[in-house]
């Protein structure tokens, strides 16, 4: 069984003796959403290039950057770029974040991303992700779960944190902002979904798809940190748009909801 505290041993050491604090809450910006963690008293930003053995992402829009941060008077740890399964790392390598920030302390996780939106949902809107298809990646997780402290079944029970999204739902009416609700559905990648797995997607309860996440709150929850989710529904699925589906419409749309996007984070970080 695969031991990530051995595998990782010299860079969270590394880590260690770099760190201004100790954070609480963890925070991972999706495709086009870096740009929040400038609006955050930003104490350290630590490059990934830094840290040994810290898988590098290749994908736009994800900076490799680990910035210590605070807001409203809370010790941020804030995760300027994702990475992703499709970028060809192990599982093991795709949660290095959420094992580091287990390590340093943060008992909160918001994790946020760019995802394609079906039913109800449509570009520019914000989603709360009330619950997760996994299956297809829950056997890649199977090593890495017996790992957490209490090697015990997580029943996902409480998967997102009801509290958590409580406390989304709230920051949201306090801010003004709409947010919709709905089920992320886990694909692979790299490639976009079919039309016919989106329509897949929609007979099985799905409203959003998109290539991370999942695998991250699964790990997160099982290490027992309160995890939370919303997606920026950067484009429509396949078949629903006329239009051939590219990063760069991700990148776009991601540009236009900066603002609320940044408004409700704020708010979420204030409440917790």
């Amino acid at each position: 069984m695969l031991d990530l505290t051995t595998k990782y041993e010299k860079l969270v050491n590394g880590l260690l003796d770099k760190i201004p604090f100790k954070p609480e809450i963890g925070l991972i910006l999706g495709s086009g959403l870096g740009e929040f963690a400038e609006k955050t008293n930003i104490i350290k930003t630590i490059s990934t290039d830094e840290l040994v053995d810290y898988p590098q992402s290749t994908v736009e829009g994800h900076k490799g950057f680990i910035h210590f941060a605070e807001l409203h008077n809370k010790k941020l740890l804030i995760y300027q770029g994702r990475i992703h399964p499709y970028e060809g790392y192990n599982i093991s390598e795709c949660v290095l974040p959420i094992f580091i920030a287990h390590k340093l302390g943060v008992s909160k996780l918001i994790l946020t991303n760019a995802a394609g939106g079906l039913n109800h949902l449509q570009p520019a809107d914000l989603m709360l992700i009330t619950s997760m298809f996994s299956f297809n990646i829950k056997k890649e997780l199977g090593e890495l779960i017996g790992l957490a402290p209490n090697e015990t079944r997580n029943s996902f029970t409480d998967f997102p944190s009801n509290k958590i999204n409580n406390v989304i739902r709230n920051a949201a009416l306090k801010e003004e902002v709409l947010v919709k609700e709905g089920v992320y559905w886990y694909s692979k990648g790299p490639s976009y979904e079919t039309k016919a797995e989106i329509r897949m997607v929609q007979k099985y309860g799905g409203d959003a798809v998109g290539m991370s996440t999942v695998h991250e709150a699964i790990y997160a929850s099982v290490l027992g940190m309160e995890v939370g989710a919303i997606s920026c529904i950067t484009n429509y699925a396949a078949g629903i748009s006329i239009n051939k589906l590219n990063h760069q419409e991700v990148m776009d749309t991601a540009q236009l909801v900066k603002e609320k996007f940044e408004k409700l984070v704020k708010k979420i970080i204030e409440l917790l």
